[in-house]
């Protein structure tokens, strides 16, 4: 069995679309199609079920997926550590918005000075996309805020934030809870804060960057709950009303973090390293 061909039967079956799948792998879609119709000859049985908003697997492919899943990963990770053999030659890593705009540069400097020959890649999304990647294998470390809840991970490296509600300062805020897009650990906590804690009904706008959402909140559009580290660096701490919530009530670290069955070796180094 082509495990070049197992490769692109998982990458559609978790895309659930041959398209989208042919877009990931960059391959043109004629390609992947041509090559799942070669896995499904060689195997005798169909793989897939094509519907109007793309391909769902069959029983057949149901039971192909873990094996498939175990097989890549297992060639990715010979790959890996080969690659990696003697030292680390590249690191992929993944970010919080919110990390990538508080403290990632210097993170990154201070990775290249130390590690002059060691590729690095970044990739940044929401926490839960972000941890999506860590257990796919689709990066090497990653900072995410809150403590991780899969088993799956280890922590390296643990960083406090002090977070707190910001408000217009010269202004009524009106009922409106700005965040950031949906995924964000930020969003999910500052709704049950509202919620629960100020016992409060509002309306909800999800934004793509923080500067925006600082923006509309010294504007009086509304309130919003994020990491003072963001604020400082953005240079809003002397426009807002910033309000500290205690640890007791909203404690959201950062995390660096990585799969246990896929530790850099430079694990020393990230859990020593002084943010």
């Amino acid at each position: 069995m082509d495990s070049n061909l197992l490769k692109v039967f998982v990458e559609v079956a978790n895309e659930k679309s041959i398209s989208k799948g042919a877009l990931n792998l960059g391959f043109a879609q004629s390609n992947v199609t041509s090559r799942i119709q070669q896995l499904e000859k060689s195997l005798g049985v169909s793989l897939f079920h094509r519907v109007p908003k793309g391909v769902i697997l069959t029983t057949e492919g149901e039971k192909l997926y873990s094996y498939a899943v175990e097989i890549v990963k297992k060639i990715e990770l010979a790959n890996y550590e080969m690659q990696n053999i003697n030292h680390q030659k590249h690191l992929i890593i993944g970010s919080t918005e919110s990390n990538a705009s508080t403290r990632l540069i210097p993170f990154l400097l201070k990775l290249n000075d130390d590690f002059p020959n060691m590729n690095l890649e970044l990739i940044t999304n929401t926490t839960k996309e972000t941890i999506k990647n860590v257990l796919n294998y689709k990066v090497d470390i990653a900072f995410i805020s809150g403590e991780p809840k899969n088993d799956e991970l280890i922590i390296l490296n643990k960083i406090d934030e002090n977070i707190v509600l910001v408000e217009p300062k010269n202004r009524p805020a009106t009922n409106t809870f700005l965040s950031f897009k949906n995924g964000c650990a930020y969003n999910e906590y500052g709704q049950n804060y509202l919620k629960n804690i100020l016992n409060e009904d509002y309306k909800h706008l999800e934004f793509g960057n923080y500067e925006t959402i600082l923006g509309c909140v010294k504007a009086g559009m509304g309130k919003s709950i994020l990491p003072l580290s963001i604020i400082e660096k953005l240079n809003y701490k002397n426009d807002l009303k910033l309000t500290k919530i205690p640890k007791s009530i909203i404690n959201i670290p950062t995390y660096l973090v990585c799969r246990k069955d896929y530790i850099p070796r430079i694990k020393d180094y990230l859990e020593n390293f002084k943010f």
